[in-house]
Protein backbone atom coordinates (compact mmCIF):
# COMPACT_ATOMS: atom_id res chain seq x y z
CA UNK A 1 0.00 0.00 0.00
CA UNK A 2 1.40 3.33 -1.37
CA UNK A 3 1.14 5.80 2.20
CA UNK A 4 2.60 8.78 0.32
CA UNK A 5 -0.57 10.43 -0.61
CA UNK A 6 -2.56 9.95 2.48
CA UNK A 7 0.44 11.56 4.24
CA UNK A 8 0.67 14.19 2.16
CA UNK A 9 -2.77 15.33 2.56
CA UNK A 10 -2.94 14.81 6.24
CA UNK A 11 -0.16 17.33 6.92
CA UNK A 12 -1.58 19.85 4.18
CA UNK A 13 -5.06 19.25 6.37
CA UNK A 14 -3.01 20.07 9.93
CA UNK A 15 -1.46 22.94 8.48
CA UNK A 16 -5.10 24.34 6.75
CA UNK A 17 -6.21 23.50 10.10
CA UNK A 18 -3.66 26.50 11.52
CA UNK A 19 -2.45 23.50 13.81
CA UNK A 20 0.87 23.15 11.76
CA UNK A 21 2.59 26.81 11.25
CA UNK A 22 6.48 25.81 11.20
CA UNK A 23 7.81 24.43 7.69
CA UNK A 24 10.70 22.54 8.83
CA UNK A 25 7.77 20.42 11.22
CA UNK A 26 5.91 19.75 8.22
CA UNK A 27 8.55 18.52 6.54
CA UNK A 28 9.72 15.96 9.30
CA UNK A 29 6.25 14.77 9.65
CA UNK A 30 6.33 14.14 5.80
CA UNK A 31 9.69 12.61 5.98
CA UNK A 32 9.05 10.36 8.80
CA UNK A 33 6.42 7.04 8.04
CA UNK A 34 3.97 6.65 10.07
CA UNK A 35 2.43 2.73 9.38
CA UNK A 36 6.23 1.83 9.72
CA UNK A 37 5.71 2.59 13.42
CA UNK A 38 2.25 0.53 13.64
CA UNK A 39 1.11 -3.06 13.70
CA UNK A 40 -0.35 -4.70 10.36
CA UNK A 41 -3.79 -3.90 11.48
CA UNK A 42 -3.76 -0.63 12.65
CA UNK A 43 -1.46 0.30 9.39
CA UNK A 44 -4.20 1.16 7.29
CA UNK A 45 -5.49 4.11 9.97
CA UNK A 46 -1.87 4.90 9.78
CA UNK A 47 -2.77 9.12 8.33
CA UNK A 48 -6.33 9.19 10.37
CA UNK A 49 -6.08 11.92 13.08
CA UNK A 50 -6.60 10.02 16.06
CA UNK A 51 -4.81 8.15 18.93
CA UNK A 52 -3.99 4.49 17.58
CA UNK A 53 -3.71 1.46 19.81
CA UNK A 54 -0.19 0.01 20.00
CA UNK A 55 -0.57 -2.68 22.45
CA UNK A 56 -0.36 -3.26 26.30
CA UNK A 57 -3.01 -0.01 26.68
CA UNK A 58 -0.92 2.11 25.21
CA UNK A 59 -1.32 4.37 22.36
CA UNK A 60 0.43 6.63 20.07
CA UNK A 61 -0.76 10.27 19.91
CA UNK A 62 -3.00 11.68 17.40
CA UNK A 63 -0.99 13.49 14.39
CA UNK A 64 -2.38 16.98 15.75
CA UNK A 65 -0.85 16.10 19.00
CA UNK A 66 2.30 15.26 17.54
CA UNK A 67 2.60 18.82 15.22
CA UNK A 68 1.41 20.70 18.74
CA UNK A 69 4.32 19.25 20.95
CA UNK A 70 6.82 19.89 17.85
CA UNK A 71 5.64 23.24 17.87
CA UNK A 72 5.24 24.28 21.44
CA UNK A 73 8.50 22.80 22.05
CA UNK A 74 9.93 25.27 19.36
CA UNK A 75 11.70 22.33 18.45
CA UNK A 76 14.84 23.20 16.37
CA UNK A 77 18.37 22.07 14.85
CA UNK A 78 20.92 20.92 17.04
CA UNK A 79 18.61 20.37 20.51
CA UNK A 80 18.85 17.32 23.38
CA UNK A 81 15.33 15.82 23.44
CA UNK A 82 14.23 13.45 26.06
CA UNK A 83 10.98 11.69 25.37
CA UNK A 84 9.26 10.14 28.60
CA UNK A 85 7.04 7.55 27.18
CA UNK A 86 8.58 6.42 23.96
CA UNK A 87 5.35 4.40 22.45
CA UNK A 88 6.15 3.18 19.06
CA UNK A 89 9.10 5.17 18.40
CA UNK A 90 7.12 7.29 16.05
CA UNK A 91 6.93 10.84 17.74
CA UNK A 92 10.69 10.35 18.67
CA UNK A 93 11.69 10.01 14.90
CA UNK A 94 9.76 13.16 14.27
CA UNK A 95 11.34 14.97 16.54
CA UNK A 96 15.25 13.42 15.77
CA UNK A 97 14.14 14.95 11.95
CA UNK A 98 13.83 18.40 13.44
CA UNK A 99 16.79 18.72 16.03
CA UNK A 100 19.08 16.18 13.56
CA UNK A 101 17.45 16.14 10.06
CA UNK A 102 19.32 14.29 7.32
CA UNK A 103 19.84 17.04 4.97
CA UNK A 104 22.12 18.71 7.88
CA UNK A 105 25.55 17.99 8.91
CA UNK A 106 25.84 15.16 11.76
CA UNK A 107 28.45 17.66 13.18
CA UNK A 108 25.01 20.44 14.31
CA UNK A 109 22.75 17.42 15.11
CA UNK A 110 20.79 16.95 17.95
CA UNK A 111 19.79 13.70 19.82
CA UNK A 112 16.66 12.00 20.67
CA UNK A 113 17.13 9.70 23.96
CA UNK A 114 13.39 8.02 23.86
CA UNK A 115 12.00 6.36 27.26
CA UNK A 116 9.67 3.38 27.58
CA UNK A 117 8.33 2.25 30.70
CA UNK A 118 6.90 -1.60 29.42
CA UNK A 119 9.88 -3.79 27.74
CA UNK A 120 7.76 -4.92 24.78
CA UNK A 121 7.00 -1.24 23.57
CA UNK A 122 10.57 -0.28 24.29
CA UNK A 123 11.41 -3.29 22.41
CA UNK A 124 8.66 -2.64 19.28
CA UNK A 125 10.23 1.24 19.52
CA UNK A 126 14.03 0.34 19.05
CA UNK A 127 12.89 -2.22 15.88
CA UNK A 128 10.90 0.26 13.95
CA UNK A 129 13.59 3.34 15.32
CA UNK A 130 16.26 1.05 13.31
CA UNK A 131 14.01 0.08 10.58
CA UNK A 132 12.91 3.72 10.04
CA UNK A 133 16.88 4.66 9.42
CA UNK A 134 16.63 6.84 12.81
CA UNK A 135 18.96 4.54 15.25
CA UNK A 136 21.73 7.40 15.10
CA UNK A 137 19.60 10.04 16.40
CA UNK A 138 17.20 8.29 18.42
CA UNK A 139 18.41 5.77 21.92
CA UNK A 140 15.46 3.95 22.55
CA UNK A 141 15.78 2.74 26.15
CA UNK A 142 13.32 0.57 28.81
CA UNK A 143 13.36 2.58 32.16
CA UNK A 144 11.21 4.30 34.45
CA UNK A 145 11.77 8.02 33.29
CA UNK A 146 9.33 9.92 35.14
CA UNK A 147 12.04 11.56 37.45
CA UNK A 148 13.81 12.19 34.16
CA UNK A 149 17.08 10.76 33.07
CA UNK A 150 19.80 12.57 34.71
CA UNK A 151 22.90 11.09 33.06
CA UNK A 152 22.05 12.52 29.49
CA UNK A 153 21.21 15.78 30.86
CA UNK A 154 20.63 19.00 31.07
CA UNK A 155 17.74 18.77 28.18
CA UNK A 156 16.64 21.53 25.77
CA UNK A 157 13.49 20.11 25.15
CA UNK A 158 11.63 17.63 27.59
CA UNK A 159 8.02 15.90 26.25
CA UNK A 160 5.68 13.50 28.92
CA UNK A 161 3.50 11.77 26.03
CA UNK A 162 1.57 10.51 29.22
CA UNK A 163 -0.46 12.36 32.04
CA UNK A 164 1.09 13.08 35.94
CA UNK A 165 -0.33 14.18 38.87
CA UNK A 166 1.72 16.79 39.31
CA UNK A 167 4.97 18.20 37.27
CA UNK A 168 7.79 16.15 38.78
CA UNK A 169 10.38 18.32 40.02
CA UNK A 170 13.34 17.03 38.64
CA UNK A 171 12.15 17.02 35.00
CA UNK A 172 12.16 20.89 35.97
CA UNK A 173 15.60 20.01 37.03
CA UNK A 174 17.32 18.18 34.05
CA UNK A 175 15.91 21.19 31.85
CA UNK A 176 19.07 23.24 30.62
CA UNK A 177 18.81 27.59 30.39
CA UNK A 178 15.97 28.50 27.91
CA UNK A 179 14.68 24.43 27.99
CA UNK A 180 10.87 23.65 27.22
CA UNK A 181 9.19 20.76 29.27
CA UNK A 182 5.71 19.90 28.08
CA UNK A 183 3.55 17.80 30.40
CA UNK A 184 0.09 16.83 30.75
CA UNK A 185 -1.09 17.02 34.10
CA UNK A 186 -4.60 15.70 36.05
CA UNK A 187 -6.66 12.78 36.15
CA UNK A 188 -6.41 9.04 35.11
CA UNK A 189 -8.56 7.99 32.00
CA UNK A 190 -10.14 11.76 31.89
CA UNK A 191 -9.25 15.20 30.54
CA UNK A 192 -6.19 16.77 31.71
CA UNK A 193 -4.29 19.96 31.06
CA UNK A 194 -1.02 20.09 29.23
CA UNK A 195 1.03 22.76 30.20
CA UNK A 196 4.36 24.21 29.59
CA UNK A 197 6.93 25.11 31.45
CA UNK A 198 10.43 27.13 30.40
CA UNK A 199 13.43 27.71 32.02
CA UNK A 200 15.43 31.00 31.93
CA UNK A 201 18.83 31.93 31.57
CA UNK A 202 18.96 32.69 35.43
CA UNK A 203 17.16 29.25 35.85
CA UNK A 204 13.60 30.79 36.60
CA UNK A 205 10.70 28.37 35.72
CA UNK A 206 7.80 29.95 33.88
CA UNK A 207 4.53 27.49 33.69
CA UNK A 208 1.99 28.14 31.04
CA UNK A 209 -1.65 26.12 30.90
CA UNK A 210 -2.42 25.15 27.58
CA UNK A 211 -5.35 24.10 27.67
CA UNK A 212 -7.17 20.55 27.49
CA UNK A 213 -5.83 17.26 26.70
CA UNK A 214 -6.67 13.42 26.95
CA UNK A 215 -3.62 11.03 27.55
CA UNK A 216 -2.80 8.02 29.03
CA UNK A 217 -1.64 7.97 33.17
CA UNK A 218 2.20 8.10 33.55
CA UNK A 219 3.25 4.96 35.09
CA UNK A 220 6.38 4.79 36.82
CA UNK A 221 7.84 6.41 40.37
CA UNK A 222 6.71 9.57 39.84
CA UNK A 223 3.41 9.06 38.00
CA UNK A 224 -0.23 7.30 38.66
CA UNK A 225 -0.03 3.77 40.95
CA UNK A 226 -2.10 0.77 40.24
Amino acid sequence: MDFSEKRRRAIEALRSDGILHDSRIARAMMTVPRELFLRPDEMPCAYVDSPLPIGHGQTTSALHMTALFCEYAEMKLGQKVLEVGGGCGYMSCVYAEIVAPNDQPEREWGHVWSVEIIKELAEFAGLNVEKAGYADRVTALHADASAGLSEYGPYDVIIVTSAAPEIPSPLEEQLGAGGVLLIPVGTPHFYQELFRVKKSGNGRLIRENLGGVAFVPLRGQLGWRG
